[in-house]
């Protein structure tokens, strides 16, 4: 017989320090993020939000026709104080319907594929290349007022182009062969050429969209969570 007192320990157990694991956590099912999509998430969203924004090019149109409003005279005025607000309203105007009519399958198309991270980061890329192609006219543009949603459709196109090298992505790379396939001379309009057409909201549009593709690029390497980070359970001491 003993005295004091005893500890006792059940068969098969073996101690630990305090129940801490200093093995590597299993790693978990990468989740599948948005920067290696091709499509919206919410193709229907998508589809509403840039179908939107199609019909107020058009709703702003019919108002400048019929009313007259006389609304392109609000687009960018290069290096006038008075025409630096233009650099909001340029892409919602257009010099007639003929104008519009081109412009319109781009913005569809090109604007629904740039959805592909979700309309947050849509709204951000579409914010970035919108300044960039406007202050780039408003610094170098000719005499005249420039108005059109070309420098964004140029941004969406080169964001397209380029996002699948940034992101790694083989889907997002093919996408851009197929776009560059069919509008690929479309980026002939960065080019001086046609003294009517502003070729540097095409130019200051296109390198807003490789910023934005880089920018998005880093936020989604950022983003990503080292796998089989050490895990600790705590417990009573």
């Amino acid at each position: 017989m003993n005295s004091g007192f005893v500890r006792s320990r059940a068969a098969g157990w073996t101690r630990n320090l305090g129940w801490v694991s200093t093995l590597p956590a299993k790693p978990a099912d990468k989740p599948k993020g948005p920067a290696n999509r091709i499509v919206p998430p919410n193709p229907v969203q998508a589809a509403i939000v840039i179908g939107a924004f199609t019909a107020l090019l058009y709703l702003l149109e019919a108002v400048d026709a019929i009313l007259p409003a006389n609304l392109d005279n609000l687009g960018i005025q290069p290096r006038t104080l008075g025409g630096l607000d233009g650099i909001i309203w340029a892409p919602l105007l257009h010099h007639g319907w003929s104008h519009l009519f081109a412009n319109t399958l781009a913005i569809v198309v090109f604007g629904f594929l740039a959805m592909a991270g979700g309309i947050g980061q849509w709204v951000a890329v579409t914010l970035m290349i919108w300044l960039a192609s406007g202050i780039g006219v408003w610094l170098t543009g000719g005499a005249g007022v420039t108005v059109g949603a070309s420098g964004i459709a140029f941004g969406w196109l080169a964001y397209l182009l380029v996002r699948g090298l940034f992101n790694r992505s083989f889907r997002q790379f093919a996408v851009a062969v197929v776009l560059f396939l069919y509008w690929g001379s479309t980026l002939l309009g960065v080019l001086p050429g046609n003294p009517g057409v502003s070729w540097q909201g095409h130019l200051f549009g296109a390198l807003g969209g490789l910023l934005a593709a880089w920018f998005v690029s880093m936020a989604n390497r950022r983003g990503k969570q080292p796998a089989g980070t050490p895990t600790t359970t705590p417990t009573d001491a």
